[in-house]
């Protein structure tokens, strides 16, 4: 095992995509809060103390988790997806982790579901923050209703507002500026640690996370090369089914040259022994019927035929 798989925590090989530079530093209360900050301005008296992450976490395979998911004042949920290809059914999936995270907020809460009391339930808001590349009529809103069920009324609902770069200077707005980094810098470098270490380079020169890229270079890095790592394997992965599947390809070509060249030889068998059947008397309409070849084609190939 080498040194940077000891440093990897284990929950990390169950699910290293999603323990990217956005869930590890969202999941420290300092800029957590910033995240907060930067999706509610106008709130200057909620502290790190005001904060619980509710992020469900993926302990086992087959289980659901999402990018980050958090408590503010026991009031209100906040559900952050960071997206960098966009694909609609993030709408579903965030229904989903909100349902799910609702259910543990209620366990944990020893609340009743069967009481005649109404809950008391803190209030969901649902994000998108996409950083890939720009794309015709980009939303700033998606909806459950609207995206699945024609915008019917009558059915569930939640809504998510889409983030594409943030307000300037935000952490939002910083975070999206170092996904563009790294990036340009993919493209440079290829998947190398000196793409990752040349992204931080940059984004500290910039000012861009820097108070998270300075206390955690190694450890930034580290998650970066891992999921160079993974996107190695994924394109040695896509190559190999690519090639197999190019194979597969030639091969159902081949078949069906094959299967081609046999179908003409066998109407060819029949066509003779249709001509030889007509030399001793039959008539066309009749071995038209026997056969099931059109008069006209056997009028056509018999005329091509010399005497059998």
């Amino acid at each position: 095992m080498s040194a940077m798989e000891r440093e990897i925590p284990q929950k990390v090989a169950k699910y290293t995509a999603k323990d990217s530079v956005f869930t590890d530093m969202f999941k420290r209360l300092p800029f957590l809060l910033q995240m907060y900050q930067s999706l509610h301005p106008e709130d200057h008296t909620t502290g790190e103390e005001d904060l619980k992450i509710v992020t469900l976490q993926n302990i086992l395979v087959n289980q659901m988790y999402n990018d980050l998911g958090f408590l503010v004042k026991g009031r209100l949920i906040i559900l952050v997806e960071c997206q960098s290809i966009w694909a609609i059914n993030i709408i579903l999936r965030l229904f989903l982790y909100l349902a799910q995270t609702y259910k543990d907020y209620i366990s944990e809460n020893h609340l009743n579901v069967h009481s005649r009391t109404k809950l008391a339930l803190p209030k969901p808001e649902l994000y998108v923050i996409y950083t890939g590349s720009p794309f015709p009529n980009m939303p700033e809103e998606i909806s459950l209703a609207d995206e699945f069920f024609g915008g019917d009324k009558s059915v569930a609902d939640v809504k998510a507002r889409v983030i594409y770069d943030g307000r300037e200077g935000d952490i939002i707005n910083q975070y999206c500026t170092f996904t563009k980094v790294y990036k340009e810098q993919i493209r440079i470098h290829g998947w190398t640690r000196k793409a990752a270490r040349e992204t931080i380079r940059i984004c500290m020169e910039r000012d861009v996370l820097r108070e998270y890229l300075k206390d955690r270079e190694k450890e930034v890095i580290d998650i970066m090369s891992t999921l160079f790592d993974q996107e190695s394997a994924m394109k040695a992965w896509e190559y190999e089914l690519t090639h197999e599947l190019a194979q597969a390809q030639t091969q159902v070509v081949q078949f069906q040259k094959q299967a081609a060249q046999f179908q003409k030889q066998a109407a060819e068998r029949e066509l003779a022994n249709a001509y030889k059947l007509y030399k001793k008397g039959l008539s066309i309409e009749s071995l038209s019927d026997v056969f099931g070849i059109p008069v006209q084609t056997l009028r056509q190939s018999f005329a091509d035929y010399k005497d059998i």
